[in-house]
């Protein structure tokens, strides 16, 4: 069975009633985006062999990457240890490409004494996606940290002083310095760190079962490693520490360990609004 996103049906806030042993998926099947699930009775979810945290509700979460290839698969055993298979089409997403000029040339093409630098920013950071619990703070949505101009798109490739980099991997706000960061959601600090080469000053929150955002760039850090805040908390100040070239905050969003479009949690409670089921046998 195939399914992509011109399938999806209108549903209400609240995950419509399926017949027994069937799933229901709410987002876009898109490169990039956060979609969630819904089981209608016990059972465990795997994606592309990989288990998914479920909820007591049946509520589960799958994010696709900025070049997810087009089909996924979508396993889900019931309780009676009975398997169905889903292939989902993953769409494509056109990404914008940006030029940016007057960045400090070690930031471009960093030597080997920054090196250390950055190794240390991949672990800090990598350890932090890598927890998964089963706290549910991202149930109550999302809000956006800062309000701005969008200065940059998650997926856009930059080419900095004419050497192409990386794909962006989050979304830029670009905000007066010392503008007052809120938490997007309630969660645990999984990171609080300052001065690292690329995010600057940065803090990790952690919303349950692998869902982190990043905030990064900030002038100050308000918050400290374990602490528990609350949805529009401030937890830092808009800065331009590391590799930023003014004030803006770069406000990331990962699960399991793979970046997607913060947007889509912005986006989550009108996406519960897209929803399509897939019925099992």
């Amino acid at each position: 069975m195939k399914l992509n996103k011109y399938l999806c049906l209108t549903c209400s806030l609240a995950f419509l009633a399926v017949n027994a042993d069937a799933v229901e998926l709410c987002g876009n099947l898109n490169q990039g985006e956060l979609v969630i699930g819904k089981l209608d009775s016990s059972g465990e979810v795997y994606l592309n062999g990989n288990k998914i945290n479920v909820d007591k509700d049946g509520t589960f979460l799958m994010a696709f990457s900025r070049d997810e290839k087009n089909d996924q698969l979508l396993s889900v055993v019931n309780g009676q240890g009975e398997t169905q298979n889903f292939t989902l089409s993953i769409a494509p997403t056109d990404w914008n490409i940006q030029n940016i000029t007057g960045v400090p040339p070690r930031k471009v093409n960093p030597s080997d004494g920054d090196l250390a630098a950055i190794n240390k920013e991949n672990s800090l950071l990598g350890r932090a996606f890598k927890v998964v619990n089963q706290e549910t703070f991202w149930h109550q949505g999302f809000i956006k940290p800062v309000d701005g101009r969008i200065s940059g798109e998650f997926g856009g490739q930059r080419i900095m002083n004419k050497v192409p980099k990386s794909p962006h991997r989050g979304m830029d706000i670009a905000a007066k310095e010392g503008t007052p960061v809120k938490a997007a959601a309630s969660g645990k600090v999984a990171l609080a760190y300052p001065d690292l080469f690329y995010s600057g000053n940065v803090v990790v929150l952690d919303h349950g079962f692998g869902l982190q955002t990043i905030y990064a760039h900030l002038k100050e850090i308000k918050v400290k490693l374990g602490e528990t805040v609350a949805q529009g908390d401030i937890i830092g100040l808009v800065g331009k520490t590391g590799r930023a070239t003014g004030p803006h905050l770069h406000f990331g969003a990962s699960l399991r360990n793979l970046r997607f479009n913060p947007q889509s949690l912005l986006d989550m409670n009108n996406n519960l609004q897209k929803c399509f089921t897939l019925q099992t046998k």
